[in-house]
């Protein structure tokens, strides 16, 4: 009878990890079509291709090389490619023969949940740095982003390793991050500013004063499309993070996180609706799609522990957050980001990050302050000597040429809508 309970909880534990790690991957759709509404029409079919391009990417290269270098995953590798069946320690995510911990499920659900995490950090970047950057320069970004910087900062947190054998950011400072604000988002917004410093702002963006000129997505109804498909995904990203659905306490905290979830983005969408309405007099869609990608983003690093109310209330700050930082980013520092990916993932990232403690008792200020300190520093530098070599070696940036008449031509030799051309 034991053992019967054993094998029920390991196959629900590892069809939940699945099946969220599933609508996780679905967001990969809902950053395709998101920056695909907010670039120009010109631009689409690059932007596409990158979204699909770093996904694939970022896929194999965590599988060759990334997994083993956050959670020391080789026997997880060994036992892939022997075709064993392993059982899985939840806390340490690495591969076990026998009954590991409280959470059991197959090794290659939780490679599987793991990978389309590294994915989602670097589909920031893709937006950040839109319209004028060379293809597969990007594309050698990506595979060493997903390789080794994003796993090397997701073994100090997640993967419960040293920095650099000087500190451990759980056990010194109790560090905590659920499912990613800082982890995923702000590294990848890190990144993406990096990014962003080296290649400089779109042609057009500023005029000789350094005044800021609007340049308009060409499709709001993708835009808004790929939101909704973001939102609902990101029930996959903080649900499963949870790591299993087999009891009654884990099946309840699903269920919170699911609620939370759900409140802190509607939050976010209202407050940055209203904010931009006394702001700017106009209910802009951008600020509230963005405003409910910050609320999503604000809750993820501890949508367990609050209320409903609270995590609205999280939402809400972060959606007014984000409609700050953009506008703060753009006319300020100049700083050309054509999606808001640097804001919503970075800006509302930390304060998710610095939220946790409002809520979860086990945290401190000071504990959550180190530790999002740490991935910035790291992700941002060596995001930005990685920047630095491609630019010297092979170039970044398209030419001036190739820009006004769209990197679709020019780097995919097509158009996303060719009907629309004029002859």
């Amino acid at each position: 009878m034991e053992n019967q309970i054993f094998e029920l909880q390991y196959a629900m534990d590892t069809f939940y990890f699945l099946v969220m790690g599933a609508l996780v991957m679905w967001m990969a759709a809902g950053f395709s079509m998101l920056e695909a509404g907010l670039v120009r029409s010109k631009n689409t079919a690059e932007i596409l291709t990158k979204n699909v391009g770093l996904f694939a990417i970022a896929c194999t290269g965590y599988l060759v090389i990334g997994y083993e270098v956050m959670y020391g995953g080789g026997a997880f590798l060994a036992g892939i490619a022997g075709g064993e069946t392993l059982v899985v320690d939840a806390l340490k995510a690495s591969a076990e023969n026998g009954f590991g911990g409280d959470s059991v499920y197959s090794a290659a659900s939780d490679f599987f949940f793991q990978v389309v995490f590294v994915a989602t950090a670097m589909s920031i970047v893709s937006g950040a740095v839109a319209e004028r950057m060379k293809l597969f320069t990007f594309f050698i970004f990506a595979a060493v982003f997903t390789t080794v910087i994003y796993p090397l900062e997701g073994a100090w947190t997640w993967g419960g390793e040293s920095v650099f054998g000087l500190f451990s950011l759980g056990d010194d400072f109790g560090f905590s991050d659920f499912a990613g604000s800082g982890i995923v988002h702000m590294a990848g917004a890190a990144a993406a500013l990096a990014g962003v410093l080296v290649l400089g702002a779109r042609k057009g963006k500023y005029d000789a004063d350094g005044n800021s000129k609007a340049i308009p997505g060409a499709n709001m109804p993708l835009a808004a499309l790929g939101t909704f498909i973001l939102w609902m995904g990101w029930f996959g990203f903080n649900g499963g993070s949870v790591l299993k659905l087999g009891d009654i306490a884990s099946a309840n905290s699903v269920a919170m996180v699911f609620l939370n979830t759900n409140a802190a983005a509607a939050g976010g969408v209202i407050a940055a609706l209203l904010l931009a309405k006394v702001w700017f007099g106009k209910a802009d869609l951008t600020m509230a799609l963005n405003g409910a990608l910050a609320g999503l983003v604000a809750i993820t690093a501890e949508p367990s522990t609050p209320t409903a109310l609270e995590a609205t209330m999280i939402g809400v700050v972060g959606g007014l957050i984000v409609v700050f930082s953009i506008v703060m980013l753009d006319r300020i520092f100049k700083i050309d980001d054509p999606v808001g990916a640097i804001s919503v993932h970075g800006v509302v990232g930390f304060w998710g990050l610095i939220a946790v403690p409002l809520t979860n008792s086990g945290t401190t200020f000071a504990g959550q302050l180190v530790g999002a300190g740490t991935i910035f520093v790291f992700v941002f530098t060596a995001s930005l000597v990685l920047w630095l070599a491609l630019k010297a070696l092979m170039g970044i940036r398209v030419s001036e040429e190739e820009e006004d008449s769209g990197v679709d031509i020019a780097e995919c030799g097509l158009e996303a809508y060719p009907e629309f051309s004029i002859k």
